[in-house]
């Protein structure tokens, strides 16, 4: 196993390979995640591969660069320079880099009309401590541990849901009773075609 120690003289002396590597691999990780937290009979490794290709070809190499533009613009860690650059990556880069993911993905899947999930289920990504805690040089990599997580996320509303951390929420806790307050959010007209109401 590689110690965090040369992971972090890596990124320093490779910084582009090494972060837009370690992106790619984290974020086609989230999508394998996802397929092990579903428990899917077989992994659908043609999409993985699929993340894996647009998170290195375009979200780690974008991230890595726009994170770089955006502390020489911005340098710095006062409230006041964390929240320009808070402020244009979620107005800009987020919803760039989401388009590409589900426009991208469904490029490669080769369906007809590749913008069906990207209107669908839009969502934004947070990136807060992201500008405010890392040091520069491990920026793009703290993103690719958010992005396996995000990736998980997206690929799961992508696949099994509408979107929304609602149904991921709902998928994962089904084997368990839910609270109380969640049965009657699941008791929809849609839920309970095939019942009998006495």
């Amino acid at each position: 196993m590689v110690s965090p120690a040369v992971l972090k003289e890596a990124a320093k002396r490779f910084p582009w390979l090494a972060n837009v590597t370690l992106y790619g691999c984290l974020f086609a990780g989230g999508d394998l995640a996802h397929q092990l937290i579903a428990q899917r009979e077989h992994i659908d490794w043609k999409h993985t591969r699929n993340v894996a290709i647009v998170a290195i070809t375009f979200q780690g190499n974008f991230n890595y660069f726009w994170l770089r533009a955006l502390e020489r613009r911005f340098p710095g860690k006062s409230a006041g320079m964390v929240f320009r650059k808070l402020l244009l990556d979620q107005s800009f880069a987020s919803p760039l880099a989401t388009s590409v993911f589900y426009t991208g993905v469904s490029f490669l899947e080769g369906k007809e009309d590749i913008f069906e999930d990207w209107r669908e289920k839009f969502f934004n990504t947070w990136r807060f401590l992201n500008f405010a805690l890392m040091p520069l040089h491990l920026r793009t990599a703290f993103m690719g541990c958010c992005a396996f997580l995000w990736a998980a996320f997206l690929c799961f509303s992508r696949q099994n849901g509408d979107g929304t951390a609602t149904v991921a929420r709902t998928k994962t806790s089904s084997k368990s009773d839910p609270p109380a307050e969640d049965k009657a959010a699941l008791m929809t007209p849609d839920s309970l075609k095939g019942y009998r109401i006495i």
